[in-house]
């Protein structure tokens, strides 16, 4: 008697985690490909980048994220949001995309891997200029730096510019896209980044390690805050009468990050002359179609410093997390 048959699912390799932490959480594993709903997409992933926010749902820190990331353990265990790739297949309801289409996005987790399915209206067409691993680079940093400077700084020509860890993911961006604006652009890093800085476009650099920005005496338009290492008073007083603090630090305590400080500039706000912007990103199409149109045009490249394997991711966290990482960490699928 002939027995039936059971057909293997297909599958695919992802980095899996069924834990909070950092160490000895993350692991290669073979999963199942996902299916593609109606109004979805299925991408097949060439690279993938590091973000805080991959460090905050990996390790679980600050515990404030618990709450949305899950309690006690990950909800969602395959981590990763920003890819880019090629459009494997689509739902029947999708009409934008066609299998074949390179794209790039961010995505809501499970992008550290082979395969994720997205919804149809969130992707965007890669940049022609760039590889998959520079694109992948671009979504979350770059959509948080136009967001910043542009919706939240209201940035225009001509204005004193700030940004506050100038050679980080999102610092590296944001330097460059003040500088598309026509302002005149200070970046502060340390020594070892000064000259990465100088060549995204910065017209001044402060190395932190020798000198204070705050206590300098001179005054900007417009502050981008994304290092998190100075009070808002000390940051105040390096702000022009009129002028504007963007707030978008991922630094701040194991259980509640940087929403403190947030929440002290909403509540600071209504009482000074200057403007207090916390910055709070959301994934938008809109955002990579701009940041598309400002990379094709050549006012803006991705600045990458290493590149890793999908199967060592954990050690790119680990450097990410631990050795002071400079523009983007990129993972290729």
């Amino acid at each position: 008697m002939n027995r039936p048959t059971t057909q293997k699912k297909d599958t695919m390799k992802a980095i899996t985690q069924e834990r909070y932490g950092l160490s000895g959480v993350l692991r290669l594993d073979e999963i199942d490909k996902p299916v593609p709903g109606d109004d979805e997409v299925l991408v097949r992933v060439r690279a993938a980048s590091v973000n805080h926010g991959d460090l905050a749902t990996i390790t679980g820190v600050p515990y404030l994220g618990r709450l949305v990331f899950g309690l006690p353990t990950p909800k969602q265990k395959v981590p990763g949001r920003d890819i880019a790739g090629e459009v494997e297949a689509v739902g029947r309801n999708v009409t934008r995309l066609r299998p074949g289409d390179e794209v790039y996005v961010e995505v809501n987790g499970g992008g550290f891997a082979e395969y994720v399915r997205v919804p149809e209206d969130l992707p965007c067409p890669k940049p022609a200029n760039l590889t998959f691993e520079q694109a992948a680079a671009v979504p979350c940093a770059g959509n948080t730096a136009l967001h910043g400077l542009r919706d939240r700084g209201g940035i225009k020509a001509g204005q004193k510019v700030l940004i506050n860890g100038a050679s980080g993911g999102v610092g590296t961006f944001a330097v460059q896209i003040a500088a598309s604006y026509g302002a005149e652009v200070t970046g502060v890093c340390s020594t070892r980044n000064m000259e990465l800085v100088r060549s995204l476009g910065a017209d001044h650099v402060v190395d932190y390690t020798r000198e204070d920005f705050t206590r300098s005496g001179r005054r900007y338009d417009l502050i981008f805050d994304l290092a998190g290492n100075h009070s808002l008073s000390d940051c105040r007083r390096a702000l022009s009468p009129g002028g504007t603090l963007v707030l978008s630090s991922s630094k701040g305590g194991r259980f509640f990050g940087p929403v403190l400080r947030l929440l002290g500039a909403l509540v600071l706000a209504p009482f000074v002359r200057q403007n207090l912007r916390p910055c709070m990103a959301m994934r938008s199409r809109e955002s990579l179609v701009d940041l598309k149109d400002l990379i094709e045009s050549g006012r803006i490249t991705p600045a990458v410093e290493k590149t890793y394997p999908l199967s060592e991711l954990p050690e790119a966290m680990r450097y990410f997390s631990e050795e002071h990482a400079r523009a983007k960490i990129v993972i290729t699928v």
